[in-house]
């Protein structure tokens, strides 16, 4: 199986900190990785050096035989990007959006009214199509978020978040949108915090913490204990010595307060 995504000892630094440190990773083709992490681990940052909008960087990164830094413009054609929200042209509706989009991609008039119709209208957007965006929910907004990512059909498509918004019937049609593109042949980097969505569609889970990867395996690999679930898994990796004790010492604020009260009484 082919390497589609190459990742090569890269670092990242932000004034005094380290967002990645010498990540290593290597994605065959038709593989679902569910990349995931708290926050500030590094995920966002992988993710945005993929899609080419961070070019300043340690180590190397290949995209399909592409290397991202001398030639950002050819990965970003063989790519479809979804993050979590990003801004709009709220003034435009949906189907001028998106018809702006697949004219980036160079599909033709047919191929961008073809597929918009048929998109806009799975994600029962079709009555929404003429009308601008402005007045948009954030789900109806990630909705259109997505289809301008797989607009052009890409062969790698990689995400930061994208179910942020949408609702119970979105994320199952997302779910089995990704089925069925690794069905055909395509590459998924899927970045979320939803732990039951990353353990039910990923081949593979990369678990990173602090800019290092800790963890790289299937999720019968990474259990201790053939019943832990991913979240499980992931509390236990990146909390260690505290997991399980957090939401306590959380909740014991509130006992320490009535216990407070109780005494002035």
């Amino acid at each position: 199986m082919s390497t589609v995504i190459s990742i090569k000892g890269l670092s990242k630094t932000y004034g005094d900190k380290k967002a990645l440190n010498n990540v290593n990773l290597e994605v065959p083709a038709g593989q679902i990785i569910g990349y995931i992490g708290p926050n500030g681990a590094g995920k966002s940052t992988t993710v945005k050096i993929l899609a080419g909008i961070i070019q300043e960087f340690e180590g190397e990164v290949i995209v399909d035989g592409v290397n991202v830094v001398n030639n950002v413009l050819e990965v970003k054609k063989k790519i479809g990007y979804i993050p979590e929200l990003t801004e709009l042209y709220d003034l435009l509706t949906p189907r001028e959006y998106l018809s702006f989009v697949g004219k980036l991609y160079h599909l033709t008039d047919e191929e961008i009214e073809d597929r918009t119709s048929r998109m806009i209208s799975s994600f029962g957007l079709a009555d929404n199509l003429d009308q601008r965006m402005d007045g948009f929910s954030k789900g109806m907004r990630q909705k259109v978020l997505i289809i301008s990512g797989l607009i052009h059909n890409p062969s790698i498509v990689i995400l930061d978040e994208p179910l942020s918004g949408l609702d119970a019937n979105a994320v199952i049609m997302v779910k089995e949108l990704l089925q069925f593109l690794k069905s055909q042949g395509c590459t998924i980097f899927y970045c979320s915090h939803m732990m039951d969505v990353v353990e039910k569609v990923s081949d593979r889970i990369v678990l990173i913490d602090k800019g290092t990867i800790i963890a790289d395996g299937t999720i019968e690999e990474l259990r201790e204990d053939e019943n832990d679930t991913l979240e499980q898994i992931f509390s236990k990796r990146t909390l260690g010595d505290n997991y399980g004790t957090q939401a306590g010492s959380f909740a014991a604020a509130f006992t320490n307060r009535e216990n407070t009260n109780n005494n002035d009484e």
